[in-house]
């Protein structure tokens, strides 16, 4: 039988008065434009929505109350490969206990592999911490964490491989090379607290959502008091297992700059020198690295030939999805 919320409910009901033999069935509502679905368990309606984490249409799982013992059915929003992402933080009247969670996501996931969902994903604050032990019994694991917030996962099909992919396996550092081409000099720093005294490029980390020109910008000034204009990308590096990178792989890329100021004034706190330095010095430099070596070797060749021939520039172009652009960096077409 249908519980009695839904009996009270006039398109509920309208919708449910046209039922078939089987134990599930698919219903389609002209007025409303939803889907429903009836199993002997529960009835759900899904609708179109804009979901925030893949900026895809996708369905929106809600659930009236369960009609044998008054349950509901955890909503959450199901992406492009029907994974379902759940936002515990704006469910605080549903999971009002521990308890009530751990019953609530025990009859969620029985509907949800009726449903074929491949995976889900659950966002929960740091005040809810008590509720990560309890998913950890039904096979979730973190995924990552930032700030207060935490995710967690599981695959659904245990038969299956899993295909949730792994968080950011990459950090990104960008060093400005900031040339002067009349003197044939460029701006080298030497870090403090360093178990080592190299010669070096100001930069740093690129933080969330910066393009690499403006932190190569950003990391040059606070480093040395210069203010630069970026001009190109020279060249980038790859490593793995890099001391430092939080276990991640690391990507340095290195920027070409063009002075807009030549007054140093060095971090107190982060430069224990920094100067100008002719760049054929800087390629025979023995407090130098085989990577700044090679650099050094580059700025030459553009000092001589001309900088077309070494960089590697950018432009700007709109993405695939409504209102976004990126940066692509490639070399001269012709």
């Amino acid at each position: 039988m249908l519980s009695a919320s839904v009996l009270r409910n006039p398109r509920m009901l309208k919708l449910s008065r046209k039922l078939f033999h089987s134990e599930t069935h698919k219903h389609y509502c002209a007025y409303s434009k939803k889907i429903l679905w009836r199993t002997e368990n529960e009835l759900m309606r899904f609708s179109h929505k804009r979901c925030s984490n893949t900026s895809k249409w996708t369905r929106t799982l809600c659930s009236t109350a369960h009609p044998c013992n008054n349950l509901a059915i955890i909503p959450g929003n199901t992406d492009r490969y029907n994974g379902l992402w759940v936002d515990l933080i704006q469910l605080d009247e549903i999971i009002s206990t521990e308890e009530r969670f751990e019953q609530l996501l025990k009859s969620s996931l029985e509907s949800w592999r009726a449903q074929c969902i491949t995976s889900v994903w659950i966002k929960l604050s740091l005040s809810q911490g008590g509720l990560i032990a309890i998913a950890s019994k039904f096979g979730f694991k973190f995924h990552h964490a930032e700030g207060d917030v935490a995710t967690i996962t599981k695959w659904m099909d245990d038969s299956t491989e899993n295909k949730i992919p792994p968080f950011a396996t990459h950090q990104v550092g960008v060093s400005g090379l900031v040339v002067k081409e009349d003197t044939q000099e460029v701006l080298v720093v030497q870090d403090k607290n360093r178990p080592y005294t190299l010669w070096k490029f100001p930069g740093g980390l690129s933080q969330l959502g910066e393009d690499i020109a403006v932190t190569a910008e950003r990391e040059v000034y606070e480093e040395t008091g210069v203010k630069t204009e970026f001009k190109s990308v020279l060249a980038f590096r790859q490593q793995h297992t890099s001391p430092g990178a939080f276990g991640r792989s690391d990507l340095y890329i290195i920027c070409r700059m063009r002075p807009l100021t030549f007054d140093l004034h060095p971090c107190p706190h982060e430069i224990a020198a920094c100067r100008w330095m002719p760049v054929e010095q800087l390629r025979q430099e023995v407090q130098a690295t085989s990577l700044t070596h090679k650099m050094a070797e580059l700025v030459m060749l553009g000092l001589r030939e001309g900088f077309q021939h070494v960089d590697i520039s950018s432009c700007q172009m709109a993405s695939i999805y409504k209102g976004l652009h990126f940066h692509i960096f490639h070399r001269p077409l012709v």
